[in-house]
């Protein structure tokens, strides 16, 4: 039996895929509603269920998702396995606008997000052992989906998580070069380390959409950026039609 896969991503990628037997799903958790109706579906032979993390008219700004109900609700719906789908600013060389990336690694730099179930309802405390932040056999499997696509992805990359919903200074981006982000981005946590809570395998991956800020020729531009995110969604559907063929 096919293990129901999660998908978190913006609202364009959901009406880019090619999607059957679809039927929407309001579910509650007990930290309130998830960004919004979850997205039940087929995509190819694969059950699939798809969270629009910034809400159905993309309303949501990164810093006020509700982070804990969007995992909570996935696992709710059966979901065993997420991709989460991200914009991001490139810092390594190598990835220039409209690459993808499966990134390996995170560092946090948010501050004040819910970011733990820890001492909600069951009065403990809960560690989780997070070296490895993303699912090792999910990322293999992107890995070989972008192969089998022909599509051009890095095979590994530092997240580095802000908060948003301001872009990063050219100083702030200096420091978390030093620091080893290859990317810059704001959804990437705490949505990894609440699946991993969840006991959920997680695995990101992201599309560059601009040269993080100092690293361009000029001040970004958004207009550009909806440009390169707009071209780049047809890469990470073919990502996804490959992952879901393949089981």
């Amino acid at each position: 039996m096919l293990q129901t896969l999660g998908i978190i991503s913006s609202p364009d990628l959901s009406q880019s895929l090619p999607l059957s037997d679809y039927r929407t799903h309001i579910q509650e958790t007990p930290y309130g509603l998830p960004s919004a109706p979850l997205q039940c579906a087929q995509l190819g032979q694969q059950p699939v269920v798809l969270l629009r993390r910034h809400g159905v008219q993309r309303s949501i700004p990164p810093h006020t998702i509700n982070y804990r109900a969007n995992v909570w609700a996935l696992q709710a719906m059966g979901v065993q396995q997420v991709i989460g789908i991200t914009t991001v600013g490139g810092i390594h060389q190598d990835l220039s606008p409209g690459m993808l990336c499966i990134a390996d690694q995170v560092i946090d730099y948010t501050s004040g997000r819910e970011h733990t179930y820890a001492c909600s309802f069951s009065g403990e405390v809960g560690h989780v052992e997070f070296g490895e932040p993303y699912c090792a056999v999910m990322r293999e499997g992107l890995m070989q989906a972008a192969r089998q696509a022909e599509i051009v992805c890095r095979d590994s990359g530092v997240y580095g998580a802000t908060q948003g919903p301001r872009l990063e200074t050219a100083a702030e981006i200096r420091r978390m070069r030093q620091d080893g982000c290859d990317m810059v981005g704001m959804t990437g946590m705490p949505e990894a380390s609440l699946a991993r809570e969840m006991g959920l395998r997680y695995a990101n991956l992201s599309l560059v959409v601009n040269w993080a800020a100092g690293l361009g020729t000029g001040p970004i531009d958004l207009h550009q950026i909806q440009q390169v995110q707009t071209t780049g969604i047809s890469a990470i559907v073919q990502v996804l039609q490959a992952f879901c063929d393949a089981y």
